[in-house]
């Protein structure tokens, strides 16, 4: 503990009321974070961590929240008792915050350059050509390519990776006293992760800033954390030094979180298998307008000559820096954007078919998105958003029966199937991919884009979904395109392997063949910073 802390949380509960019943999320939870220092505050989905970081700005929705006990002391005063304005000039100058998921924090009818100028405006004062200098900057910080051609761009027009860089951008733009920093990695690749913990410590070392950092990534907290604090049900089980909690963990708690770790059980190559998906020479290209009269002067090759063969039952893994083009794949394959090229669904040509003539193949082809907040309406309850494609696919279904899946479909990926009723903002990010996931797999696909799927979980939930969509591919026979930047789930996952970058493929083929022996230089370096290794290590990686 430091003898002068720049933030002083002393004995925090936070509370939350649903009518007559209250819930309380934090229980008297005390920590300290010294000027300069990280403290990392880890623990699995639901645990308090957001509510207790949330807390700092009093960004919880007030008056349903409520603190039964408990002071956050920043520079010696005490934030709680603050009112609104006085938060306002405390947020965005003193304390940032990253959010977990940047496209629920982004404005989406506003462009990057004026969001970051919002926050310069607001706080510095600066407008015009200085706060477009200084947006450049932070933009560039956090590894923007080209950051002035995206001045103008909206964020649905960025992937998920650059969403959350220009979120840090924001954070980062007026150099605060303290940055909270929720899940800040989550949508990030590995190279990029690795530029992320680097710029922090480095802007850190520059201004002395502070950092609590939130994570379920234990590897990121040996990188940039001195000290650790774990959470388990709203309590802090045990805190200390990064190197001591690492070595000698005191709490059984913390010792299962350690040991956590997916194991390799891919699905084995299906050689005799029908053949259920191809695509020849698939291409992706947005056109890029400039002037008046909007003349296209050139194309975003998204994805730029891909081929794919995938048979019934296995796991084709698509890895890659943000950008590269794994998404869009994911997305051109259900026939969900627009592309060029042959795409042969169980020996149908999907391939110029309209919208209603795809309808009948929806329900075997399924996706899971990045991003769950984005992906799940807000005004419905966890049923209904899971009902949904029963009533599209199912008619005929009575009702009964079509709950009687909805629970069946929760407990399978680990949900209380009596949370059903709530609505999403009542999970933490992590149950709401789970109920993403469970959305896709109550339909009983044959195949399913798996988009990020365990982005948002700790590595106990990282564990237990993957031996979940192990066992759902041993019993449905289910066959997966695998989107991820974690190689670690893909090393326990795929069948085979895709390697993209700016579009293209770099090296493809069996999964295991290529962990063990990365033929290109672009190949090992995402493994290398994957697995923190100067060079790939079979006993390591391999399945």
């Amino acid at each position: 503990m430091s003898a002068d802390p720049l933030l002083s949380v002393r004995d925090l509960s936070v509370a939350f009321r649903h009518g007559t019943r209250e819930t309380l999320a934090v229980d008297r939870v005390s920590f300290e974070i010294g000027k300069g220092e990280t403290v990392a505050l880890v623990g699995e989905s639901g645990s308090g961590k957001s509510v207790t970081a949330l807390s700092i700005l009093k960004l919880l929705p007030y008056p349903t929240a409520h603190h039964p006990s408990g002071s956050i002391l920043f520079k010696d005063r005490d934030l709680l008792p603050l009112s609104e304005r006085d938060m306002q000039r405390v947020r965005g100058d003193d304390i940032t915050i990253i959010f977990q998921e940047p496209l629920s924090s982004l404005n989406p009818v506003h462009t990057i350059e004026k969001q970051i100028g919002e926050v310069l405006l607001l706080h510095r004062g600066l407008a015009g050509a200085a706060a477009r200098a200084r947006t450049i900057e932070v933009l560039n910080q956090v590894g923007i390519p080209d950051p002035q051609s995206r001045l103008k761009s909206y964020p649905h027009q960025l992937s998920g990776g650059q969403r959350q860089r220009v979120m840090i951008a924001m954070a980062l733009a007026n150099e605060p006293d303290l940055l909270v920093a929720d899940e800040p990695t989550t949508a990030l690749d590995v190279t990029v992760q690795a530029q992320i913990i680097t710029l922090l410590n480095d802007l850190q070392k520059r201004l002395g800033m502070s950092l609590l950092f939130i994570t379920h990534d234990l590897g990121i907290v040996r990188k940039i954390a001195q000290r650790v604090c774990v959470m388990k049900q709203g309590r802090i089980v045990e805190q200390g030094g990064v190197d001591g909690i690492f070595t000698a963990p005191a709490h059984p708690y913390t010792r299962a979180l350690l040991a956590a770790e997916p194991k390799p059980d891919p699905a084995p190559h299906q050689p005799g298998a029908p053949m259920l998906l191809e695509a020849t020479d698939l291409k992706v290209w947005f056109p890029i307008r400039r002037g008046v009269l909007r003349k296209t002067v050139g194309h975003v090759r998204a994805v730029d000559g891909v081929n794919i063969a995938l048979r019934k039952g296995e796991t084709l893994g698509v890895v890659g820096e943000s950008g590269s083009g794994k998404t869009t794949l994911g997305l051109a394959l259900l026939r969900l954007i627009s592309s060029e090229g042959p795409i042969v669904f169980m020996g149908n040509k999907l391939q110029g078919l309209r919208f209603k003539q795809m309808r009948p193949f929806r329900r075997d082809m399924q996706i899971v998105f990045q991003d769950p907040y984005g992906s799940l309406s807000p005004r419905l309850s966890v049923a209904d958003i899971i009902k949904e494609g029963l009533r599209v696919h199912h008619p005929e279904l009575p009702e009964r029966d079509r709950d009687a899946r909805v629970v069946q479909a929760l407990g399978d990926v680990g949900l209380d199937p009596n949370t059903r009723f709530r609505f999403p903002h009542e999970f933490s990010g992590g149950q709401r991919q789970r109920i993403a996931v469970a959305r896709a797999i109550v339909l009983e696909p044959t195949f399913v884009v798996l988009d990020e799927p365990t982005s948002a979980l700790d590595m106990l939930i990282q564990s237990q979904m993957v031996e979940l969509f192990c066992d759902l591919q041993r019993r449905h026979n289910l066959t997966y395109l695998f989107i991820s930047h974690d190689l670690r789930v893909v090393a326990a996952l795929a069948t085979k392997l895709l390697v993209m970058r700016a579009g293209k493929v770099v090296e493809s083929g069996d999964a295991a063949e290529l962990f063990r022996s990365p033929k290109s230089d672009y190949t090992r370096a995402l493994f290398a910073a994957a697995f923190n290794l100067d060079t790939v290590s079979t006993e390591t990686i391999a399945p």
